[in-house]
């Protein structure tokens, strides 16, 4: 398929400017045709945050631009054949035209807003989605057919069976049959000449859905390979380079039919923000430093501990969903996440434990995030009683979930597993690039323009590092000697730990790093090999 086949397929199922409309145009152009982001994304080739980009602030350029025009032009000469004089309007995609007008239906809560003509009823999937009925079929975003429900703001099918995505084409849905006479309609305008100056092909279906997220892995792999005639380093290489667009193409196909939309680029306030070109903002990740300063006498075997996946595992946090709103002398709402300007409390455990809030010398308030808040509240609570609760001063906090990104985690923790267990290592180290990456290109970087969000960096950092220290504690709660604690994945313990950790390569396993001695008279000291950072 070419780059403007997709395009067509859009046009053809709703119906031409060189250059491109205001932001609020092209938005308003979409929603009236009733194309998610994520459809038009899919047949431009880009993420649906960045066409939320294009219908806020932002322009594409080059090639992408061309395109987009392309697109824009269609749907405005589309509509504009509709509303031209003497002319019926036509009845949007999947809408049936009705003898008598229908009742209305009290409206259902719906990630997209319903669509005119499209009545819908609220009702309950298997898996406790909220599925809306259509009183009026729509087309399915994945096959182009109608469709009588809406799941999360998707029209789909809730069979596969009548999900027709195998078929070579999709034909055009045949018209209802009505009882209403109707009047004669002008032709539809013709379609915008491509930039090319290629002929106009018939139209075919634009989207083609890959079996799943774990393919998209597996093809990217088998692909290099094949570019590079079986060159596992060349292979690799190339991989290591498109790893963050591929993470984000990851990350879009996780997010299909998902219940809230990625912002991608939202207002962000000063707190984030660098101080000096090359300086820092002012987040505090509570990155552990720690090293025990006084041991018992004699000497000691140490095992020094590698977290696997550390990163991958932290994917797993609370996250804001929308932009960050300021409050002050506000207790803390486990609904919500977000940034908050703390006095952390006295750390009274020092010489047997680090510092939850990481090694800071300078007193007062300080702003961390909300991995490192909840560790905090947590060590203060009845259960543990290690410290007092921090005072909240102020905070910048949006409603939040956990699983934002758990679709994404699953399938590069599936994707890790698999190639541990068949000894590829091209595949793995692919993995751990795309999710590393992704983790440290999400704020200002030049790498990944597609989603700036350094609230989530910094949350998804600190919770490596809280993961880590709860590591540390249950350690210590079962009598276990800890030596050190660094970064997101480095755990130095004496005595039996295999009885607290589970020894492997899985993300919920550990792997010995070094051993050595410590203590008195400590000389010795012994490496063993180990898989890497991540």
């Amino acid at each position: 398929m070419s780059d403007f086949d997709a395009i067509d397929s859009l046009l053809a199922a709703v119906g031409p400017q060189a250059g491109l409309p205001a932001p609020e145009r092209r938005r308003e152009l979409r929603e009236r045709a009733r194309l998610p982001k994520a459809q038009v994304a899919r047949a431009l080739g880009v993420s649906p945050s960045t066409v939320a980009g294009w219908e806020k602030d932002r322009d594409p350029v080059g090639e992408l631009r061309t395109r987009y025009a392309y697109l824009l032009d269609g749907l405005a000469a589309k509509f504009a054949a509709e509303t031209e004089p003497g002319t019926a309007p036509a009845p949007g995609p999947g809408v049936v035209p009705a003898a008598e007008p229908a009742e209305p239906a009290e409206p259902a809560e719906s990630a997209e807003p319903a669509a005119p003509g499209s009545l819908t009823e609220p009702a309950e999937s298997g898996d406790g989605d909220e599925v809306e009925v259509l009183t009026v079929p729509e087309p399915c975003v994945l096959c182009g057919r109608p469709a009588k429900h809406r799941v999360e703001g998707f029209t789909q099918h809730l069979d596969p069976a009548d999900c027709q995505t195998t078929a070579p084409a999709a034909p055009a849905p045949a018209k209802p049959v009505s009882t209403t006479a109707q009047p004669e309609t002008a032709p539809p305008a013709q379609p915008p000449t491509r930039p090319s100056g290629r002929p106009h092909r018939p139209a075919r279906r634009a989207f083609q859905e890959p079996s799943g997220p774990v393919e998209l892995i597996g093809q990217a792999v088998q692909a290099a390979l094949a570019e590079h005639h079986g060159d596992v380093d060349a292979a690799t290489a190339a991989l290591l380079k498109k790893a963050i667009p591929d993470a984000m193409r990851l990350l879009d196909e996780t997010r299909k039919g998902a219940r809230y939309d990625i912002v991608a680029h939202p207002w962000i306030p000063d707190i984030l923000k660098k101080q000096t070109s090359r300086g820092a903002d002012q987040i505090w990740e509570a990155r552990p430093k720690w090293t025990r300063h006084d041991l018992p006498p004699g000497r000691h075997e140490v095992t020094a501990l590698d977290i696997n996946g550390a990163y991958l595992s932290a994917l797993k946090t609370h996250l804001p969903l929308g932009q960050l709103e300021h409050s002050t002398g506000l207790a803390h709402d486990r609904r919500r996440a977000g940034l908050y300007l703390i006095t952390p409390p006295a750390w009274e455990h020092e010489a047997v434990l680090p510092n939850p809030i990481g090694n800071r010398d300078e007193p007062g308030p300080l702003w961390v995030t909300e991995p490192t808040l909840r560790l905090l509240l947590r060590l203060s609570g009845p259960k543990h009683g290690l410290c007092e609760p921090p005072e909240i001063h102020e905070s910048y906090t949006s409603g939040a979930t956990e699983n934002l990104l758990e679709k994404f985690r699953i399938a590069l923790k599936d994707a890790r597993d698999a190639a541990i267990e068949q000894d590829d290592e091209v595949t793995l180290e692919y993995v751990k690039a795309m999710y590393s990456k992704f983790v440290s290109t999400m704020g200002e970087s030049n790498y990944n323009r597609e989603l700036y969000r350094p609230d989530w960096m910094h949350i998804i950092r600190s919770q490596a590092f809280a993961n880590l220290w709860l590591k540390a504690l249950k350690a210590h709660d079962e009598d276990l000697m800890v030596v050190r604690a660094m970064g997101t994945d480095e755990l130095h313990l004496t005595g039996d730990w295999r009885r607290v950790f589970p020894e492997g390569r899985g993300v919920t396993e550990v792997k010995v790093k070094d051993t050595y001695t410590a203590g008195t008279d400590a000389t010795e000291h012994t490496e063993t090999a180990g898989e890497g950072q991540q």
